[in-house]
């Protein structure tokens, strides 16, 4: 039988050297940005006790997690799958501060499943976290932040997505539709499936006025337009809830223009990513040819009470991994730009290596005596007592 003890899991994956520098220099770039914006990193740990990973996720959580059991305790553990409810916890229940919190952190998560079959289940989570403030400015300076991450990483013409889970939630509430029910048409409405969604109406006994309206919402998405459409078709004057979400889109919306373009801000009413948890503004930034966001957050009041604070939130993240594929630094890196030093233990040459690191340069011991090594260009030689570098 042929070994195949080197094969890994379904979905996950590993870095070889090159694509780990890439990765390395383009977190650090990240992070360099993140704390100029007045965020500070925290490092959660990698899996806690189930019950505190899941109480502030949603059900999308609960799905993706791998469960264990601790040896020492007993209890089960579960591996984080996300790490935005544990970052809540840090500021809810560690740093237990009435001020305003900006927040952000980069790690593996693991998922029990992928988002389609074989897909990857190991991101490189990178995200931040704005607690403390309730109203669009928080919304909008996140938006920002996650727009310049992007950009940072060499993705200058993103598109945004922006819903708000409110309009939903308003129709929900008035129709006191069980749990199950909720969200089966939270799922229809992901898939815009209009003749499903009547289907499911029409056997949940919902009246056909509010299935219409329902089925309003598949088709407003587009430009700010869609904003004033959807104040009339919903009748959103009689209705505050619906009125105010459209306010806020309106207020985010004309604040990020000036940062992406008309062009690039799209408004979708039945984008409700992340709705078991979100309650407020979701929005995803996609890049053109790609199906699938490359990043995408939201506001998510209060997810802090069931660690014993209730918190404004709003956050973002993306995975570290799939910026990777689209980043500068992918493009740009070269393979071979070292520099060859000679075996030799004289000071004057050790001077000489470390000035050169000291500089950022890259310089590698040639042990085997090849003067020649496949990752550099230059080398070392001693000239009259004097080391320079020459070209390979």
């Amino acid at each position: 039988m042929t070994n195949e003890r080197w094969l890994l899991p379904s979905g996950m994956d590993e870095m070889l050297p090159e694509q780990a520098i890439v990765r390395e220099r383009l977190r650090r770039e990240i992070f360099d940005l993140h704390v100029r914006w007045g965020y500070l990193p925290v490092h959660p740990p990698f899996v806690e006790y189930l019950e505190s990973l899941l109480t502030a996720a949603g059900q999308d959580s609960d799905r993706q997690t791998f469960r264990v059991a601790d040896p020492v305790s007993g209890r089960m553990l579960g591996v984080r799958a996300d790490m935005t409810p544990q970052v809540a916890r840090i500021d809810a229940h560690q740093l237990a501060t009435d001020q305003v919190s900006r927040l952000f952190y980069t790690g593996t998560v693991i998922r029990a499943l992928g988002e389609r079959q074989g897909g990857h289940r190991s991101p490189l989570q990178l995200g931040a976290e704005l607690f403390g403030h309730k109203g669009c400015d928080s919304d909008i300076e996140i938006i920002r932040l996650m727009l310049a991450t992007l950009s940072a990483a060499g993705i200058d013409e993103p598109y945004l997505d922006l819903g708000h889970v409110g309009v939903f939630r308003s129709f929900c509430s008035r129709l006191k539709l069980e749990p199950h029910d909720e969200n089966e048409l939270f799922e229809i409405l992901q898939r815009k499936a209009e003749t499903d969604l009547h289907q499911a109406a029409t056997a949940m006994g919902i009246s056909s006025d509010h299935a219409d309206k329902l089925k309003i919402l598949c088709s407003l998405h587009g430009g700010a337009e869609v904003l004033e459409h959807a104040h009339a078709v919903l009748d959103a004057s009689r209705h505050p809830e619906i009125a105010a979400a459209l306010v806020e889109l309106r207020e985010i919306g004309a604040a990020i223009e000036s940062s992406i373009g008309v062009s690039r801000l799209h408004f979708d009413l039945a984008e409700l990513r992340g709705y078991q948890y979100h309650n407020g503004v979701v929005f995803a930034a996609y890049v053109a040819g790609s199906g699938s966001e490359i990043a995408r957050g939201g506001r998510y009041d209060d997810v802090g009470a069931a660690f014993g604070r209730a918190r404004a939130a709003t956050g973002y993240s993306t995975d570290l991994k799939a910026l990777m594929r689209l980043s500068r630094y992918a493009a740009h890196q070269s393979s071979r730009d070292a520099i060859l030093a000679p075996v030799d233990n004289t000071s004057s040459l050790q001077h000489k290596v470390a000035e050169l690191r000291a500089a950022g340069e890259t310089v590698i011991t040639d042990l085997e005596h090849r003067s020649s090594h496949d990752r550099c260009n230059r080398i070392l030689v001693n000239k009259a007592g004097d080391w320079t570098v020459e070209t390979l």
